[in-house]
């Protein structure tokens, strides 16, 4: 195994353009997710995934000044873009991470990890928020969201996905065909999933950093339990994303239209 962590991201987010770069206790959003990620021991590289337009230059000169691998590739088309990076990096399995979600928890990452090590899996999710609706048990908070999955799967995938969602999602014409691909899910104890910590608009931004402030000065590398303690001490950071929660739009990637096979504008990013 040679795991390795590739986090998409790009500068022209539809809804708070620039997110990944806008700083965050000093530091790049997307700083403190490559951060957080190195402290998975078991992942041997972390690679930055963007795409090849010239708005996204930002984000290589940032990874350049940082020391953190960059692969530029299509834009609107995420799993090509993955592929291609997988493939100069000789990754497998993939782990799939994206720049908007500052909270990702390494003790997170390494069960989902464990997990996929141990089950014969082909492809592995954290199950988050709404977008776990559709499974039975428990669920993490939106934004805790981590895959990992087989370079075999995700040639599979590259291969043979026509429609715009599993191109611009990277995963779901694997995690959609279990009769195909041998698919497990990381379940929460508890339900978490009225947690929103993914960074789409400037409330998310404002709790996210709101919470940084709090919690990054004396523990660079909080985690999960770290950040509910503190949403229960302060309902009102909690509350200023509520009325984002469930408005995702999950179903358009979990029951997409069979007709629609070429690639459209937009991201997942």
């Amino acid at each position: 195994m040679r795991p390795v962590a590739i986090i998409q991201a790009r500068m022209g987010s539809r809804r708070l353009p620039g997110k990944v770069l806008r700083e965050i206790c000093g530091k790049p959003m997307l700083w403190h997710v490559v951060q957080r990620v190195r402290q998975v021991r078991m992942i041997k590289k972390v690679v930055v995934a963007t795409s090849s337009l010239s708005i996204d230059a930002p984000i290589c000169k940032f990874c350049d000044s940082e020391d953190i691998s960059c692969f530029r590739g299509c834009e609107q088309d995420v799993l090509d873009r993955f592929y291609w990076a997988a493939r100069e990096n000789k990754a497998d399995p993939i782990i799939r991470l994206t720049g908007d979600c500052p909270f990702v928890d390494p003790q997170v990452v390494s069960k989902l990890l464990v997990l996929f090590s141990g089950g014969q899996y082909d492809h592995v999710g954290v199950a988050t928020g709404a977008g776990a609706l559709f499974l039975e048990g428990g669920r993490y908070p939106d934004g805790l969201d981590c895959e990992c999955f087989t370079m075999a799967a995700l040639e599979k995938a590259w291969n043979e996905a026509t429609l715009t969602s599993d191109r611009e999602h990277v995963t779901p014409f694997i995690w959609r065909s279990p009769d195909r691909f041998r698919v497990g899910s990381l379940r929460a104890i508890n339900n978490y999933g009225q947690y929103r910590w993914v960074v789409d608009n400037e409330a998310d931004f404002d709790l996210v950093s709101q919470v940084y402030e709090a919690l990054y000065p004396a523990n660079e590398f909080f985690l999960m339990q770290d950040i509910l303690e503190f949403l229960a001490r302060h309902p009102d950071v909690g509350d200023l994303n509520q009325s984002y929660v469930g408005h995702e739009n999950y179903e358009a990637v979990w029951f997409p239209d069979r007709n629609r096979s070429n690639l459209e504008e937009g991201s997942a990013e």
